[in-house]
């Protein structure tokens, strides 16, 4: 069993612009400044490519979080795929998508994951994780969101 959900979201840019801004990691550090998440292994800055793994760590919860995540695909500039191979969760895996529209680009993200510890796992997946983690995807797409119309001014 996993828990899965979909945020979309309207970028002011080119699907190439709004596709290097997702996997900008520099970005995303700056997105996660709430968590204090840091890239701490692997690719640390600039654009994250396929086969490229990165370790994030950050403090959720109050407890400090480690978890390596690696670009498992790519087909620029219409989507890649993260998923975690070392963490917290038992599986987790976000896609992201860009589909083309009139010069912006309609950004999707598709994520879905499981958490360990058995019943308590699946218990804590719907009363807390999936509300918690689509919150963080939204702040960070709103975060780039703001990117992106600065990019274009």
């Amino acid at each position: 069993m996993s828990v899965a959900f979909e945020c979309r979201t309207e970028l002011p840019t080119t699907v190439h612009q709004s596709f290097d801004l997702a996997r900008n990691i520099d970005l995303h550090v700056d997105s996660m400044s709430r968590s204090k998440e840091r890239a701490v292994g692997g690719v640390t800055g600039g654009l994250i490519a396929a086969g490229d793994e990165v370790s994030w760590r950050a403090r959720h919860f109050g407890i400090p979080f480690r978890m390596t995540s690696r670009i498992t695909s790519m087909f620029a500039p219409d989507s890649f795929v993260d998923e975690q191979v070392r963490g917290p969760f038992r599986t987790f895996r976000h896609e992201h998508t860009f589909i083309a529209r009139d010069g912006e680009t309609t950004m999707i993200d598709h994520v879905e994951f499981s958490a360990p510890f058995g019943i308590l796992g699946r218990v804590a997946e719907r009363v807390v994780l999936a509300r918690y983690l689509r919150r963080l995807i939204e702040q960070r797409n709103q975060f780039l969101a703001a990117a992106a119309a600065d990019h274009t001014r």
